[in-house]
Formats: structure tokens, C-alpha cells, sequence
């Protein structure tokens, strides 16, 4: 029997998904619109700029908290790998990462972070139309600006945050709190997975869970449709 244990082929390595060609364009065009949307910010940045700019990048840093949440939410609980558009490509990977939590640590950066990418560079194109010369202005592209970021980054962070072995400045961004947690996050993969959705920085997990928001959406579209939330997830999962 040693022997023969001896003989038998190792399990293939697992690799990570291949990006495809469109994911390469959304991180490059993200990059050079995040540099032209800077350039714009720190020449708005003045005495009467200075404060709307700095209150809107901490809540657009939120707002992409709010939104990864909100996202995670809707892919996690309604439809199946069936549903139009968004089954094979959105609705399945964030369902079957219930069961293989480390599938996700497989894959590279432009992987990782693509769809985010392409997601969001509209809106930072639709910034350069803004005039910054007055604090509305500036504030509401500072806004967009780190609600854009904090939205492409917010893979980087899920990824992190189910990674054994990160970079010291890693963990130092986790325990400060600035990122997703894996504390945070590891109530998530609790059974049935139904709370502590937001997975860029997990600030608003707590707050959302204790107002009870998604329950509440729930039963509003279930009272309106009549469709019931994570059958689905709990068949995959």
C-alpha cells in the first residue's frame, strides 16, 4: 500500500483565472484616469477647497464600503447561474467562494481587479466634465474619485483578507482597520452567509446588520415579487 501511495501522480497544481483582454484595458484606462483626476484635484486643492475636498474622500472611501456591500449582497441572494448578463460572470463566482474561500488567492492583479476597473472608469471619465473651481465641484469629484478607488480596490482587499501569509504593511492596514479585516470578514463565511456583505473596509457591517438592511430589503422584494432570498446560495453552498 506504501508503495502504491508512493507511485500515485501529486494532484495538479491549482492555477488562478486567466484575465481577458478587456480586463487589461479597464486597469490601464483606470490608472490613466485616476492620474488625470489627481492632477485635477490638487490643482482645486485651496483655502476654501481644503475642507469639502478632505469630508468627501472620507465619505466616498464609505460610499465604496456601502456599495461593495450593496453588490455583494444582490449576487450572493437573488437569482442563479441562470439569470441574463450576470449568472456565469458574477452571480456563480461569489456564491461557490462560500465553499473554496481560497479560490480567489489564486488569481493575479489585472484577475483580481478588472471587472472593478471597468466598472468604474466611466465614472472617473465622467469627473474631467466637473468643474472643480468651486468647493461643490471639487468635493463632488474628490467624492467619485475615492468611491471609484475604494471600489477597485475592494477585490484586493476580499483577497487579502483570505490570504495566510500577507506583506507587513498588509497586516498593519487590516489590524488599523483602514481595509477589510479578516476578523471582520470571517463572519461572513459563517452559515447561512447572510450578514457582514461589505468586504472594502467591513466599517459599515455591524451598523448594517444591527438596523437589520438587507432583511429589510428582503422582505420588501419577496412581498413584492414574491421571490425568496439565498435559495440558490444554500443549494451551492
Amino acid at each position: 500500500m506504501t508503495e502504491l501511495a508512493a507511485a500515485a501522480p501529486a494532484a495538479p497544481a491549482r492555477e488562478g483565472r486567466r484575465p481577458v483582454p478587456t480586463e487589461y484595458v479597464g486597469v490601464w484606462a483606470f490608472f490613466i484616469l485616476c492620474a488625470f483626476v489627481s492632477w485635477r484635484m490638487v490643482q482645486a486643492t485651496n483655502g476654501q477647497t481644503w475642507g469639502a475636498m478632505v469630508l468627501a474622500a472620507v465619505l466616498g472611501y464609505v460610499g465604496a464600503d456601502f456599495v461593495s456591500g450593496l453588490v455583494h449582497w444582490l449576487f450572493d441572494t437573488w437569482g442563479s447561474d441562470t439569470t441574463p448578463i450576470v449568472g456565469k460572470t458574477f452571480i456563480v463566482p461569489f456564491r461557490l467562494h462560500h465553499s473554496d474561500e481560497k479560490e480567489m488567492t489564486l488569481h493575479g492583479f489585472i484577475a483580481t481587479n478588472g471587472h472593478n476597473c471597468l466598472v468604474t472608469a466611466p465614472v472617473l471619465f465622467g469627473t474631467l466634465f466637473i468643474d472643480v473651481s468651486s468647493p461643490l465641484g471639487a468635493g463632488a469629484v474628490t467624492l467619485l474619485f475615492w468611491l471609484c478607488f475604494g471600489t477597485f480596490l475592494t477585490n484586493q482587499f476580499h483577497k487579502w483578507a483570505h490570504e495566510d501569509e500577507l506583506p507587513g504593511f498588509v497586516v498593519f492596514l487590516q489590524k488599523s482597520r483602514l481595509i477589510l479585516s479578516k476578523p471582520n470578514h470571517d463572519v461572513h463565511h459563517q452559515r447561512p452567509y447572510d450578514s457582514y456583505y461589505c468586504i472594502t473596509t467591513g466599517w459599515l457591517n455591524w451598523s448594517l446588520k444591527t438596523v437589520r438592511f438587507y432583511r429589510g430589503l428582503e422582505w420588501l422584494i419577496t412581498a413584492v415579487t414574491g421571490a425568496r432570498p439565498r435559495v440558490d446560495d444554500l443549494k451551492k453552498a
